[in-house]
């Protein structure tokens, strides 16, 4: 029995050891979490989104963002690497194949598609479908590692997302993987890049941002509106280089992408609701090394609930759609159709959802 209880100690401070000195890689950088209020207030619970319709996507996932292309038809990124375009009979047809992972994609005025690929960098498709790459590095030269969201200016300049310059979707077990490292690290390393076609080169047009996702140039075409996930907030950067404001703040979830809503308004989704523990070991380091030490099982992941909210200009909460179910979730954000109806988009669903317009 002595042995028994020796072998058992040894085998747990092995454990402890493992548990505290293990090599991991993120760097953990101590940080505040604000008071999550939860669904209360401007996020009072509701089930709005349940009453979606459901586009299946025969057989891909994650159709993470959907823009209208100059043919009046829904077009979505997927897992695989397609563009798909979801014909008037609702039968799908693929418009493209990056060879990457789209996540933002955006039509211009002359119908050229420009897309945010995580794995290759900030890519357009003319209306054939042919693939072009425009930028995988900066203009000083540092590589794009995961392009995110993407959105146009008047001018023509493209305003995109490099969520993390720290862990490369590609080289880090893909999208969601990459993100949950970044996000535990909370190293404040994510920008916001600016291509110019005229020169070809892409500049940084704003750092220090924990995991920047969502793009979108408002109607006015004065300011780049951010959502920084890893803060639980949204960002207004004045193109004129001035000094860039919150607008919203202490989300009860993960905001995802941002696009323009009708009125000068934008839609935003919650891809998850916030973590209690992650929140709590905000100022613990050394604590979450632990937690990337433990069995994926174990690790963070995101929890199924449907959220989108619509905000004006100045980040007031004008409404919400939810889901507490689940049923449809991960939910990415949300684009308006021409005939009033709004796409749902999701990071992991195998189907893209549409939710008949109608008052609140």
């Amino acid at each position: 029995m002595k042995k028994l209880f020796t072998l058992l100690g040894i085998a747990l401070l092995a454990l402890l050891a493992y548990l505290a000195f293990w090599p991991v890689s993120v760097a953990p950088v101590a940080w505040e979490a604000p008071q999550d209020q939860g669904y209360t207030g401007d996020f009072a619970v509701n089930d709005r989104l349940t009453a979606l319709k459901i586009v299946e996507l025969e057989g891909r996932s994650g159709p993470e963002d959907a823009d209208i292309g100059p043919d009046g038809l829904v077009h979505v990124a997927t897992h695989d690497g397609e563009i798909l375009r979801i014909e008037e009979n609702g039968a799908i047809t693929v418009f493209a194949q990056t060879g990457g992972r789209p996540l933002g994609i955006e039509f211009d005025d002359s119908g050229t598609l420009f897309v945010a690929d995580a794995y290759r960098g900030l890519l357009s498709v003319d209306r054939g479908g042919k693939v072009t790459l425009l930028a995988e590095t900066t203009k000083d030269g540092s590589p794009i590692l995961y392009a995110d969201d993407v959105d146009i200016a008047a001018d023509g300049s493209v305003y995109f997302s490099d969520a993390s310059t720290r862990f490369g979707a590609q080289d880090n077990g893909g999208t969601l993987a990459a993100s949950v490292l970044d996000l535990v690290e909370h190293s404040s390393n994510g920008r916001i890049l600016k291509y110019d076609p005229a020169s070809g080169e892409t500049t940084v047009f704003a750092d220090g941002l924990n995991f920047a996702n969502g793009v979108a140039v408002d109607d006015a075409n004065s300011a780049v509106f951010v959502v920084e996930t890893g803060n639980y907030r949204v960002w207004r950067f004045p193109m004129d280089g001035s000094a860039g404001t919150v607008v919203l703040e202490n989300l009860p979830g993960f905001p995802d992408n941002i696009n323009n809503a009708p009125n000068g308004t934008f839609w935003v989704g919650l891809v998850s609701p916030r973590n209690p523990v992650m929140d709590q070991l905000a100022n613990s380091p050394f604590l979450r090394r632990v937690i990337m030490r433990l069995p994926d099982a174990m690790k963070p992941a995101p929890l199924r609930y449907g959220f989108v909210l619509r905000m004006d200009a100045s980040g007031k909460v004008l409404e919400t759609l939810q889901d507490p179910s689940g049923d449809y979730a991960l939910t990415t954000g949300a684009v308006t159709l021409p005939d009033g109806r709004i796409a749902v988009t999701s990071l992991t669903e195998p189907r893209l959802g549409m939710l008949d317009a109608a008052p609140r």
